[in-house]
């Protein structure tokens, strides 16, 4: 039986989470910047810019997300931290309204975005890397975990959409559905 291990992602990470963000979907191109730009200066920025960016978010620290392995192998990435820090959400139409604490509320962390390479989904990755997650954020002192997951029984949803993780997911993990984000997304919330 295979092992996944998960570990906060630090530069001795880099070619592990490169390799991770290759396996499919948009990583490789968006490297995990999307939440942390407003998409006007997301839009502007080159796939150099944004990796530049994240390789000095990675180095700089504290670690903006945590790697997956199995049996060693890179496998997968989570972004998690601060929801303040996180500058496309508090942009993000319907959020505000929708979300049940202020924005500007420093205990509150947002879970962003899942990098699974295509060659390891339907593994566990996920549920795996939302429970160290959860443990990290709770280790940092979080009072509450926001996230923004897709429920993909409600609207045909691509892969590719899914980079927010699954509504069953985090309702399995123990979070509650604060309110709908759309059509097919919805805000979650964990109180640590």
């Amino acid at each position: 039986m295979s092992t996944i291990t998960t570990s906060p992602a630090t530069i001795a990470d880099w070619d592990d989470v490169q390799e991770i963000f290759a396996g499919g979907g948009d990583g490789r191109t968006c490297q995990c910047m999307w939440p942390m730009m407003r998409q006007k200066d997301f839009s502007a920025a080159t796939t150099e810019d944004l990796e530049r960016d994240f390789r000095h978010e990675i180095q700089s620290g504290p670690p903006p997300g945590l790697v997956a392995r199995i049996d060693g192998a890179p496998a997968g990435w989570v972004r998690i931290g601060p929801r303040i820090h996180q500058k496309r959400l508090a942009h993000t139409r319907g959020l505000p309204a929708a979300s049940a604490h202020d924005l500007d509320d420093a205990g509150v962390w947002a879970l962003t975005c899942f990098s699974i390479p295509r060659t390891h989904r339907g593994q566990g990755i996920m549920a795996a890397l939302l429970d160290a997650a959860i443990a990290s954020a709770r280790d940092a002192g979080a009072r509450v975990i926001e996230a923004y997951p897709r429920d993909p029984t409600a609207k045909r949803t691509d892969a590719n959409s899914l980079f927010v993780g699954t509504l069953s997911t985090f309702t399995r993990a123990g979070f509650e559905v604060v309110a709908p984000l759309g059509s097919a997304r919805h805000v979650v919330q964990l109180v640590l």
